[in-house]
């Protein structure tokens, strides 16, 4: 759940009220602004803080050097603190916080939403009453490619293995396993006729929901390599990410990268599932901790008849050799 923090307080009321939500212990969020004309120069990150009494973490990834993509670009008002980044909160204290930079994919001037730096894991030492853990709020590239988005889980990976010391470890966030490789509009162009012959039908409910199977297994192999549990974390086949062809901001959004002529084959080719399809983007996996069943996917969450943010959350409950959470 983020989205730049652009319903910032239809969030921060989910997380307060929702029976589930609010009972939340640690929270991993990705894109969260500070200073962003588009969500009006707050704070995103330690606003929700404030409302949900919790200690938090902000690790700012890029310096926007324009108000945004799409819509956003129409934002009143001038950026001021003109950050971007990824958030960790807790209810308890936390130790050892720290953030790990993320090799980029591509360079981040191109296209229209320029800007300075790059993705940020943020990393902190959970000190629950029972002992500790630790917490990664991790968002890989979504312009980025299979293989880029694998390149920046092992570096993650291999920099939890020489943190001391060792505790069990929870990941999670968004790590845009969109089965796609959008590093540039050519290869999503070619990735798109690639799935459109392989059947669209097939693809939709067969690779985008779980992409873990082919498109992604590097990725999700390296987290298995490297001692992290994810099948037992994740319900099968459960989309965090819902596309319709209707969506005009999220139109405007992807009109930017790619040409407008793809839109009508990617209207034909979605004809035959109804305009839509949805894709599973988020995740949590662990090592030294036992998930005490997949999290839970909440859907459909809206306030004011709209969307609260793009992504569906999604919710674990997990113990440690210690606690239970």
């Amino acid at each position: 759940m983020g989205q730049r923090g652009i319903r910032g307080d239809a969030i921060a009321r989910l997380l307060r009220d929702h029976p589930l939500l609010k009972e939340a212990g640690v929270l991993l969020l990705s894109e969260l602004d500070w200073g962003m004309a588009r969500t009006q120069n707050r704070f995103i990150a330690r606003e929700l803080a404030i409302v949900l009494g919790m200690n938090y973490a902000f690790a700012p990834c890029y310096l926007a050097l324009t108000k945004g993509a799409g819509v956003e670009k129409n934002a009143a008002g001038e950026n001021a603190e003109s950050l971007h980044g990824n958030a960790l909160l807790s209810r308890f204290p936390m130790h050892r916080v720290h953030s790990l930079a993320l090799p980029n994919g591509k360079d981040k001037m191109r296209g229209a939403e320029k800007r300075i730096g790059s993705q940020r894991a943020v990393i902190a030492d959970i000190e629950h009453p029972s002992g500790m853990f630790r917490a990664v709020s991790l968002h890989l590239d979504a312009h980025s490619s299979q293989h880029h988005r694998y390149l920046q889980m092992r570096r993650v990976l291999d920099h939890l293995r020489t943190l001391e010391p060792q505790l069990p470890t929870l990941v999670g966030g968004d790590w845009n396993t969109t089965t796609h490789n959008a590093s540039r509009a050519l290869y999503s162009i070619l990735g798109y006729c690639r799935r459109v012959l392989m059947g669209v039908r097939h693809v939709v409910a067969n690779h985008y929901p779980y992409p873990d199977r082919w498109f992604e297994r590097r990725l999700f192999r390296e987290l298995e390599r490297s001692g992290y549990e994810y099948r037992q974390f994740n319900m099968p086949g459960e989309c965090t990410l819902h596309y319709n062809v209707e969506d005009i901001a999220a139109n405007l959004n992807m009109g930017e990268w790619v040409p407008q002529w793809c839109f009508w084959f990617i209207n034909w080719a979605l004809e035959r599932t109804g305009g839509e399809c949805s894709m599973k983007l988020d995740w949590f996996a662990g090592s030294g901790i036992r998930a005490l069943q997949p999290a839970s996917v909440i859907s459909g969450l809206q306030e004011g008849g709209g969307r609260v943010s793009d992504h569906d959350p999604i919710v674990l409950s997990f113990s440690l050799p210690y606690l239970s959470l």
